[in-house]
This record gives C-alpha cells, sequence and structure tokens, in this order.
C-alpha cells in the first residue's frame, strides 16, 4: 500500500502531521478519535521501515509532532518577558520535542525485529510505549507531559483503570488497543474486533467501580477555594505586593469565613518569606477562618548557616489565625530552567522565574498535618506530573491531595488542561483514601486543584472546570466546597 511506499522527506512529514494531528486528542480538544487514523498510521509505516535506523525515525518523526505540538503552551511563558526568554522558544518546543521524541522513536525500533508478525508487533509496542513513558519520568530530572492515557481525560471510567496500573497501565492499554486496530489493514478482522472491545471493556469495569462505591459528605468540614487573578508580571513588583496580598485577603474575609475549615491559595500567591517576614505572615493569616487556616504557596528562605548556604525554596504553608505555621512542604521536584538552571557554571542563562537564585529542592514526597482536616499529600506546581511521587515511602497515607499551581504563566493555553488532566490522574492512581464532590471519579482520594488560571478544580471524585480569560482581565473569585469521602 502507499504508506509501505512512502520514502524521504514526504515519509517525514507524514509521521510529523501525524504526531501533531493526535494532539487534538488531548485535553482541553479531547478528539480521540484522531488516533484511530494516526497511530495505526505509526504502526504501519514502522512496520514497513527497512532499517532499525528506518524504524526509530518513524517514532521520531511522530513523535516529533506529539511532543512539539503538545508542549507549545511553553511559549506562553517565555513570552511574558520577551525581550529576555523570547528567543527560547524554538528549543523549547521543538528541540525539547525533539528530545521527548527518542522515546517514541525506541518503542519503534525495538519491534523492527517481529515487523513481520503483526500480532506480536502491536504488543511489543505497546509495552516499550508504556517502557518509554516510564523512563521520561527520571532521564534528565524527568518531564512525564502527555502520556498517551491522557487522552481518556474526559471519560471517568475508563481512568479507573490507572487506580490498578496507573498511567503507564492506561497508555499501554490505549497504545494496545491502537495497534491491533493497525490489523484492519491487513483484514484481520477478530483481532480489529478486540482492539474496540478492549477500552469498552475498560470502560464497563470502570463504570462498575464507580457505581460501587457512593460518596460520602466528610461532616464540618467546607474548603474556600480563591482565585486572585493576579497578572504574572505584578506578582513581583515591589509596588504591588502588599496590594495583591490585601486583595487575596479581602477575598478571602467575603461572608461565610465562619463556617469554612480552611482557605487555600495558589502557588507563591503569598509573594513574601512567611518563615522570616512576620508582619505579612500575619496580614496573610487575616485570611485563616475563626479555628481554621490558610493553606498558601510562598517562597522560604534560609539564610547560611555555618558550612551551608543560603537557600531558597518553592513552598506550602499551613498557617493559624494568629500568625502561626503549623506545617510546611518544600517542592522537590523542580522545573528546570524556570526554577534552577542545570550546569549554571556551563550555560549562560537565567532562570525564567523571579529572582537570580535557584531555588532548592525539598526532601521529597510528605504527608503533613492540617488542623480540622484529614493529613494533606502537598504538591506544587508540576509535581502532579510525576506518576507513584506523590506520597512519600516512610511517610502515612494522606486523606486528600492539594495541588497548588500558578498555571498564569501559560495564558489560555493548552497547558492548564494537561496539567488539571495530571493532577486528576495522581488521585486515581489512588495515593489517598478519600474523595472530594459531586460527580464519582476514582473512590480512593481527592485533588483540590488550586491554580491562578482557574476558578476551582475538585478532582478525583469531581471535575468541575471554570477556566477563565488569562491577562489583566482575569476575573477574581472565590467558591465554597465540601470535602466528601468513600
Amino acid at each position: 500500500m502507499i504508506l509501505d511506499r512512502l520514502t524521504g522527506w514526504r515519509r517525514k512529514a507524514v509521521l510529523f502531521a501525524a504526531g501533531a494531528v493526535s494532539v487534538l486528542a488531548l485535553p482541553p480538544f479531547g478528539i480521540v478519535p484522531v488516533l484511530l487514523l494516526t497511530f495505526p498510521l505509526l504502526v504501519r509505516i514502522a512496520r514497513a521501515s527497512a532499517t532499525p535506523i528506518a524504524a526509530f525515525g518513524a517514532g521520531w518523526w511522530w513523535g516529533l509532532g506529539w511532543y512539539a505540538f503538545g508542549i507549545s503552551w511553553i511559549a506562553e511563558a517565555l513570552l511574558i518577558e520577551p525581550e529576555k526568554f523570547g528567543w527560547l522558544i524554538p528549543f523549547a518546543t521543538l528541540g525539547l520535542g525533539g528530545v521527548l521524541a527518542v522515546f517514541t522513536g525506541l518503542a519503534t525500533w525495538a519491534l523492527w525485529p517481529v515487523r513481520a508478525q503483526a500480532l506480536r508487533s502491536a504488543f511489543l509496542l505497546s509495552a516499550t510505549w508504556a517502557l518509554g513513558e516510564w523512563l521520561r519520568s527520571y532521564v534528565l530530572t524527568g518531564f512525564p507531559w502527555n502520556p498517551l492515557g491522557s487522552v481518556w481525560a474526559d471519560m471517568l471510567p475508563v481512568l479507573q483503570l490507572g487506580a490498578y496500573g496507573g498511567i503507564h497501565g492506561l497508555s499501554m492499554m490505549t497504545a494496545l488497543s491502537l495497534g491491533l486496530l493497525s490489523l484492519a489493514l491487513e483484514r484481520r478482522w477478530p483481532w480489529v474486533a478486540a482492539a474496540i472491545a478492549l477500552p469498552l471493556a475498560v470502560y464497563g469495569l470502570g463504570t462498575a467501580r464507580l457505581a460501587a462505591h457512593p460518596a460520602r459528605v466528610v461532616d464540618g468540614v467546607l474548603l474556600r477555594l480563591v482565585q486572585p487573578a493576579i497578572a504574572q508580571d505584578g506578582k513581583w513588583r515591589d509596588d504591588m505586593r502588599e496590594r495583591n496580598l490585601a486583595d487575596q485577603v479581602g477575598l478571602s474575609r467575603q461572608p461565610g469565613l465562619d463556617k469554612v475549615t480552611a482557605v487555600i491559595w495558589p502557588e507563591t500567591a503569598a509573594s513574601y518569606f512567611l518563615n522570616m517576614d512576620t508582619l505579612h505572615r500575619r496580614l496573610a493569616a487575616l485570611a485563616a477562618p475563626p479555628g481554621g487556616v490558610l493553606i498558601t504557596g510562598a517562597p522560604r528562605l534560609v539564610p547560611p548557616q555555618g558550612d551551608e548556604p543560603l537557600r531558597l525554596y518553592n513552598s506550602l504553608f499551613v498557617v493559624s489565625p494568629q500568625g502561626d505555621i503549623s506545617a510546611v512542604y518544600d517542592k522537590a521536584h523542580l522545573v528546570p530552567f524556570g526554577e534552577f538552571v542545570p550546569l549554571r557554571k556551563i550555560l549562560p542563562l537565567t532562570k525564567i522565574t523571579n529572582g537570580g537564585t535557584d531555588f532548592s529542592a525539598g526532601p521529597g514526597p510528605r504527608t503533613i498535618p492540617v488542623p480540622g482536616l484529614p493529613a494533606a499529600g502537598p504538591l506544587i506546581c508540576y509535581e502532579a506530573i510525576f506518576s507513584g511521587a506523590v506520597v512519600g515511602r516512610d511517610q502515612p497515607r494522606p486523606g486528600w491531595l492539594v495541588n497548588l499551581t500558578n498555571d498564569g504563566w501559560f495564558g489560555m493555553s493548552s497547558g492548564p488542561y494537561q496539567h488539571l488532566a495530571a493532577a486528576r490522574m495522581r488521585a486515581i492512581e489512588g495515593a489517598c483514601r478519600w474523595s472530594a464532590p459531586p460527580i464519582p471519579e476514582s473512590r480512593r482520594c481527592s485533588t483540590i486543584w488550586v491554580v491562578k488560571s482557574a476558578v476551582w478544580i475538585w478532582v478525583n471524585e469531581v471535575s468541575s472546570t471554570r477556566f477563565c480569560p488569562q491577562h489583566r482581565s482575569i476575573p477574581r473569585f472565590l467558591v465554597d466546597g465540601e470535602m466528601h469521602c468513600r
């Protein structure tokens, strides 16, 4: 057939275009049927490759389209200060996309020895694809963004497979189904039927799992989520920081505060070193409800001590109404070039976030006590994309997950939607035992996703998402909601 005869630039262009079009299956579009054409095309061309290098190239070109367009939202962050970082856009999209595409290339390279055996090729590709996604969590600090399984973000029953096999198991199932579908080109209809039956069976089992675990309200818990709508270019300005803090306190203290258990602000919502700045910590504490707490993101500075240099952390604070800090979590998985510059002595670059000092990494996942609430599993920003890295090995299982993030960096791009899909998946994978309202989703735990670019999102048992316009016209919101459990 014509796909088998493609060579040269035409072959590369078709593969790149197929990978790029496949991005439509990801959030926020969710057009999963495009994969019914684009993924079998990849399998067919890879199996028709004349050499192992050509088989690798098939996966690499498809992956370049998938990743370069799938992570195009990175450009939004670089355009906050275009005069400093705009020139990095091709490197951050095509360059990073090319690095990530190596893993899809290795997946198609691995099937070359069995290319003549269609069925074995489909099974092998699903395994190597999932292995590649797992490796992406670790190589070069890891960047497991947009795994194939995330295309099911809007199909909660299918996502339930993640409670047993994680996102990688979900990706393996997806790759296997799509790989078997490629056998339609060889008229092997029983296996095509199996390709269709596999996700349908997962959907049915997921539906049964949801129906078997009705949610219940956690008595006496009411959370207030605050979206302050502070423009990214004004967040750290000295002449605006106090006003920004006062605005968030004012939003938090709207009527009904006396019924609230905890007020939650986004990542670095308080742009002061709350561990050292008593005045501004007490001002922020005015947002805490009587007898409750404020949970907020803020930077944390640790001065030099002996041989220990100055350290700067991206942190989550739990603050009482009196201004006391009852718990702190330091972000452990930092964003390369965003929060620190790898090989700083060699690369003549500055980090994208405010200030010239690199952030330090925290000790890792922790479960923290929160007065009036179950113990929490905190996540900051893109820590939510790392499967299996939300609960410390020596830590008790949390009652809920809270993901503070500032996706205002990424405007009205696909980035915040894809981030939300990842945060939801962490909850479904069963990091804890509680769940949140009102639509059943995973029955294992809840993630409260507090983000500058969205009003509020309950993740796991609920997906109630209201995105609002970015830039300076973002409306401000305050939302109260109950917590539910199994």
